[in-house]
């Protein structure tokens, strides 16, 4: 397959789970959230909310007792959490999407940046708890994701079935 910068980065991201102690610049972190910004939404209704929570930040300490992966919460520089909000939602099954794809464009943009990141999705399991920590209302917004971020202290790894596999016809 010929070399292309987009299909490297996708071929290449890897979940990482574990963060050396270099902090995560103001800079970089605007881009990440730029990425999102830019994701596809039907009807260009951009659902999707943001909040930065760093690890100095009481809230992480707090967020990591709402997940089995607090390890992870506790290791990570900086945690973005990524919502829908309800005022904004026209389809749930299209916003989800989007909120999928402005997780993917963060992802990949960390990735462009050297940083590494992992999606952190049992979380919403114990949204009510999360919007508690965070001080957010339950009706106004739906927890998506928890993105972990910071410097990789690992390689990641990772396998995918052969192309064959997916397809439900030859193309």
């Amino acid at each position: 397959m010929k070399s292309n910068p987009v299909l490297d980065a996708l071929r290449e991201r890897r979940s990482i789970r574990k963060f050396t102690d270099a902090p995560v610049s103001r800079d970089d972190l605007t881009a990440i959230l730029e990425a999102g910004r830019w994701a596809p939404s039907g009807l260009n209704n951009q659902p999707y909310r943001f909040l930065v929570i760093h690890e100095d930040d009481a809230r992480a300490s707090q967020l990591a007792e709402c997940t089995k992966y607090g390890h992870i919460v506790k290791a990570a520089k900086v945690l973005i959490c990524i919502f829908l909000d309800r005022r904004t939602v026209y389809s749930e099954m299209k916003d989800h999407q989007g909120a999928g794809a402005c997780t993917q464009n963060m992802m990949l943009a960390a990735h462009s940046l050297g940083l590494g990141t992992v999606w952190l999705g049992e979380i919403i399991n114990q949204q009510d708890q999360v919007l508690d920590v965070l001080r957010l209302p339950a009706e106004q917004y739906e927890l998506q994701v928890i993105l972990a971020l910071g410097h990789p202290d690992q390689k990641g790894s990772s396998k995918r079935n052969e192309l064959s596999e997916y397809m439900l016809e030859d193309f």
